[in-house]
C-alpha cells in the first residue's frame, strides 16, 4: 500500500505517518492496533507485541544515565542486549565481555591502547559488569570463547586470569548459559572475520546482528545479512569444543595442568 493511502485510513497526513514509521513520533497502543486492523494484520500477538512497546516509557533503562557520555552506536547496541531473549557470541581473540571477570574487565579497558582518561575509563568498567545483570534474567546467552583467550598473560600477575577462569567455570554451569570453547587447533578462518553477536527477540521484531569494532559495533537488521552471520556462528560451534568438554578443559586451565 502506498503511504499516501495508509495515512489516509488513519486521517493522518503522510509526514505523520512518516514520523512515526521512523521513530521520531509516537504513537498509542490503541493506534497500534486501529493501524494494524485497517491494515488487515492477521496476527493478534504480533499486534498485542508491538502495542506494548508503543506505551514503554522512553530512556528508563540503567543505561539512560551514560547517553551523553558514551558513543551512540555502544548505547544502542546496550540496549538491543538488554531487550534480546537469546543472545549468540563470538569473539576470536577475548573473553565475550558479558563474561569478563572484573579484574579482566578492567585490565582490557584500563591498558587499551586508545587513551581514556582513568575516570571515563572506570565509566566503561561500571557499564560493562552493569551489562552482565542480563545473564540473571531469562535471556540465553550462547558463547563461543577461544581457548587462546586462557592463553593471555597480564602484568597484574596470574590471579587475573584465574579469577577469569572461576567465571567462566561459574557461568557454565547457569541454566540458561551454554558455553564452548574454540580449541586452538581449530583453523584459524573459524572466527576470522572479527566478533559477532546475534540477538533473538520475541516475535515480531527481527533478529539483529553486530559486528565488533573500535568505534562501537555496526548493527544489522537486513534479514539476508544476519542470516549469513547465523550460519557463521553456527559453522564455529560445531566445530567448537562440546559444553562438557569445555568445562573440563576450563578445569584443567584452573588446576595449570594445561600449559
Amino acid at each position: 500500500m502506498k503511504s499516501g493511502d495508509a495515512a489516509r485510513l488513519m486521517g493522518w497526513d503522510t509526514t505523520r505517518l512518516s514520523r512515526i514509521l521512523r521513530g521520531t513520533y509516537r504513537v498509542s497502543a490503541d493506534d497500534v492496533r486501529t493501524f494494524c486492523g485497517k491494515l488487515g494484520v492477521d496476527d493478534p500477538a504480533g499486534v498485542e507485541e508491538v502495542a506494548r512497546v508503543a506505551e514503554e516509557p522512553i530512556g528508563e533503562g540503567w543505561w539512560a544515565a551514560y547517553a551523553s557520555r558514551i558513543g551512540q552506536n555502544y548505547l544502542d547496541f546496550i540496549e538491543l542486549e538488554a531487550e534480546a531473549q537469546t543472545l549468540r557470541i563470538q569473539h576470536p581473540v577475548i573473553v565475550p565481555g558479558l563474561l569478563q571477570s572484573p579484574g579482566y574487565v578492567r585490565e582490557m579497558i584500563t591498558r587499551a591502547p586508545t587513551a581514556v582518561s582513568p575516570a571515563h575509563a572506570e565509566m566503561l568498567v561500571s557499564i560493562r559488569l552493569a551489562r552482565q545483570a542480563v545473564l540473571s534474567t531469562a535471556t540465553k546467552l550462547h558463547a563461543l570463547v577461544p581457548e587462546s583467550a586462557l592463553h593471555a598473560k597480564f602484568e597484574s600477575g596470574p590471579a587475573i586470569m584465574r579469577d577469569q577462569i572461576r567465571k567462566l567455570l561459574d557461568a557454565s554451569q547457569m541454566t540458561n548459559v551454554e558455553l564452548q570453547l574454540l580449541p586452538l587447533t581449530a583453523h584459524p578462518t573459524y572466527g576470522s572475520i572479527g566478533a559477532i553477536t546475534v540477538l533473538s527477540y520475541k516475535h515480531p521484531w527481527a533478529n539483529v546482528a553486530s559486528v565488533d569494532n573500535a568505534l562501537g559495533g555496526n548493527h544489522i537488521d537486513d534479514p539476508q545479512q544476519v542470516s549469513f552471520l547465523e550460519k557463521e556462528f553456527a559453522a564455529i560451534a560445531e566445530i567448537a569444543l562440546p559444553v562438557d568438554k569445555s568445562r573440563e578443559v576450563l578445569d584443567e586451565y584452573l588446576e595449570g595442568l594445561r600449559k
